[in-house]
């Protein structure tokens, strides 16, 4: 029988091969999930053998991750702050940009949160579930047009308790709610039509397009947001949302012309402006 050190080795040069992005951490991650340990523990065990059985489930996932599929998808999970998310192609797999975004919010409010949020193009449910994991007396609402992301995030919102906590409305942005909020938080679509030519594969192949690319400067949907997200909001109320990189200068053009009274461009921990935070006077 081979050891857990072998197969490790064979995985990883195999990975290399197919130009798997950090292919030994892929190989371990794969390995402790099938193993149902982590990865600690799998350097605990490096010379333990290697069964059939245990190969046999192993073999597939290796032969998923090499055809680059995430990672995410094929461990059918990933965490976000307080939550587990439960991962799949129903919708994006959450950035660490967002966990950043939510992160940052949840410090930004300290102990006064705010009393209701509303979580646009919400996905796997990753900020709305995050927030209301941290806020525990805010009623969020989650919105997103695909029935298919809106069941994932509704059986994510159940896995993690907090289904009582959340509401879940089908939509387009603003379409379908009621009700004025004093957080708007949003990952929209900001990829331009260029950008999404030069993804990585995991990307272009496996994720959905329509929750990455928003026309051909990423901004269509940015500028809708923007319009009707003063409509929506309370006196002193927040819009927050994630960007690209290039795109502070007109978002803030933007703000100011529909009647925020404050904007910031917000980093994020590679030091790349990446979130922009408008506040209504």
């Amino acid at each position: 029988m081979q050891s857990v050190l072998e197969i490790l080795q064979k995985t990883t040069a195999f990975f290399e091969q197919k130009d798997v992005p950090e292919a030994r951490l892929q190989a371990e991650r794969l390995m402790a999930h099938v193993l149902e340990c982590s990865r600690l523990d799998l350097y605990l065990q490096f010379e333990r053998p290697l069964t059939d059985e245990v190969l046999d489930k192993l073999r597939p996932l290796v032969g998923r991750r090499a055809r680059r599929e995430p990672l995410q998808y094929i461990l059918g999970e990933t965490e976000f702050l307080d939550v587990k998310l439960k991962c799949d192609a129903r919708a994006l797999i959450p950035r660490q940009e967002t966990e950043e975004l939510a992160d940052l919010l949840v410090q930004n409010f300290g102990k006064t949160p705010p009393a209701s949020v509303l979580d646009l193009g919400t996905g796997t449910g990753a900020l709305a579930l995050s927030l209301a994991q941290a806020w525990p007396d805010a009623a969020v609402i989650a919105v997103d047009l695909s029935a298919d992301a809106l069941a994932l995030a509704q059986e994510n919102a159940e896995a993690n308790g907090l289904s009582a906590r959340v509401q879940f409305v089908q939509g387009s942005w603003f379409t379908g709610v009621n009700g004025r909020f004093d957080l708007i938080v949003s990952n929209p679509p900001y990829l331009t039509e260029e950008e999404m030519t030069t993804a990585e594969p995991e990307v272009v192949k496996f994720e959905p397009t329509g929750a990455l690319v928003s026309g051909a400067d990423g901004l269509d949907d940015l500028r809708k947001i923007f319009a009707e997200a003063p409509k929506f909001l309370n006196p002193g109320g927040m819009l927050a949302v994630e960007t690209g990189i290039a795109q502070h200068e007109i978002l803030a053009d933007l703000a100011n012309q529909v009647g925020f009274a404050r904007v910031e461009s917000i980093k994020d921990l590679d030091g790349r402006p990446r979130f922009v935070w408008s506040t209504l006077a």
